[in-house]
């Protein structure tokens, strides 16, 4: 129980911990730097929805393709579902219209920060509820780790810009670290369904990797693609989608 409390939580500490760089650096995080890590976060939730939900919702389901093609449907239809009718900040462009409009952009951008954790903490979430039926509390914790660096990049990428629209130091962080706290609360709400739908496993597997690649898909791969510096941002996917993929194999 111990193990799964410390996953669920690492997410919401790599967040935490990438959101108090707005006490050590002074200035925005180099546009080169932002690219970079922006594909880093890429790759990692690729290669987790691939490694550790898509293949094993298949395995789960002994070989039949419905479970992971239908679960993936679904995320995909959730998230956009959430994208429409939350207002937020999408690709540097506020997604509000009539009385949304009057929220503040720190307010739409702290939506669009948890629109963005939603899928990763149901990740989480699901493979530990996976435990029980084939996969490996290593596994698990890989899929969790891996997040929780992607999110250490993200929480700067939070907190930096926040600090220099003029908001304080510790007010960045705060909002930077708070956009992570949906994270555990979706793990937790995963474990409680998995575990009451046991049968369902395949699905939701599959279901949080379709969250997950709509996020890498409508929001991080268009920011990357943005600009000057994007050949930084295919190396960061590379070594991002190397290393998840490498420690969900290894700790697998």
């Amino acid at each position: 129980m111990s193990a799964v409390i410390i996953g669920i939580l690492l997410p919401l500490l790599g967040t935490m911990l990438g959101s108090a760089f707005v006490f050590f650096m002074r200035k925005e995080i180099p546009d080169r730097l932002q690219k970079t890590l922006l594909g880093f976060a890429s790759g990692v939730m690729v290669a987790a929805s691939i490694w550790s939900l898509l293949i094993p919702s298949m395995t789960m389901a002994h070989e039949n393709v419905l479970p992971a093609a239908g679960g993936f449907m679904l995320g995909i239809g959730f998230l956009l579902l959430i994208d429409e009718v939350t207002p937020h900040l999408h690709n540097g462009a506020a997604k509000a219209e009539g009385p949304r409009s009057c929220l503040s952009r720190t307010a739409m951008l702290a939506l669009a920060v948890t629109i963005h954790n939603l899928p990763e903490g149901m990740a989480v979430g699901v493979v530990f509820a996976g435990e029980a039926q084939g996969l490996t509390l290593s596994a698990a914790l890989a899929v969790s780790i891996g997040i929780a660096i992607q999110n250490i990049p993200e929480g700067a990428i939070i907190s930096m810009p926040m600090h220099a629209e003029g908001n304080s130091r510790l007010r960045s962080f705060l909002i930077g670290s708070l956009s992570g706290v949906v994270e555990p609360v979706g793990s937790v709400a995963i474990l409680l369904l998995a575990s009451v739908l046991g049968v369902a496993l395949p699905w939701l597997l599959a279901f949080a990797a379709g969250a997950m690649m709509y996020v890498v898909v409508e929001d991080l791969i268009p920011e990357t693609a943005q600009g000057r510096h994007t050949n930084l941002s295919t190396i960061g996917f590379a070594i991002g989608f190397v290393l998840m993929m490498a420690m969900d194999v290894l700790l697998g």
